[in-house]
């Protein structure tokens, strides 16, 4: 039974997220200076930028931040994939290091709380977007060997980025501005 080929780059992103979480994780938790170091990284260039008591503000800057994460791992297939395989990879090593740092301090029941509420939304956005990327680099593949149009799958994955990534986002900056800080709170 062959597989198309969405169904293989959603398996490949899939694989590479979780593969790169665990080095992240792994990683931290036999040099716990790398986790830290990400964790500072983070703080300041993700976190830093949220002003957490007002959850509007903070749902609409993780909806622009994590929404341009997912349009570079779209269109990093431009880079022949390169991009886009390093966005999914660094993504999955910071989110496990972070996880291992929090974990010292905190329950698997917490980083459950502080996860999965908007993580249900947002992890699927970005391994469709990574997804996206892959063919997209596949149909630039093809067309240097005069095999594909590239301009004509890429609207095609537009349209894809936009009918299920666009709103994958959306509910997850919702989800994570109003509904897992609320969730952390029973949890803690």
């Amino acid at each position: 039974m062959s597989k198309s080929p969405f169904t293989n780059a959603i398996i490949i992103t899939f694989l590479l997220f979780f593969a790169t979480l665990t080095i992240g994780w792994v990683g931290t938790t036999h040099n716990p200076e790398v986790g830290e170091n990400l964790m500072k990284l983070f703080e300041k260039e993700v976190a830093g930028q949220m002003n957490v008591d007002n959850p509007l503000d903070m749902c609409i800057k993780l909806f622009i931040n994590n929404l341009e994460a997912c349009i570079l791992l779209f269109l990093g297939g431009a880079s022949f994939g390169i991009l886009t395989i390093f966005i999914m990879s660094l993504n999955g090593i910071v989110i496990g290091a972070i996880m291992e740092i929090i974990h010292k301090d905190h329950s698997w029941a917490f980083i459950g709380a502080a996860l999965i509420p908007h993580g249900i939304f947002e992890i699927p956005a970005f391994i469709v977007a990574g997804a996206l990327g892959i063919l997209l680099a596949q149909s630039l593949t093809s067309e240097w060997y005069g095999g594909a149009d590239t301009s004509a799958e890429a609207k095609k994955l537009a349209r894809i980025f936009l009918l299920y990534v666009l709103p994958l986002v959306f509910l997850a900056a919702c989800v994570e501005a109003f509904i897992t800080p609320v969730i952390i709170q029973l949890v803690a």
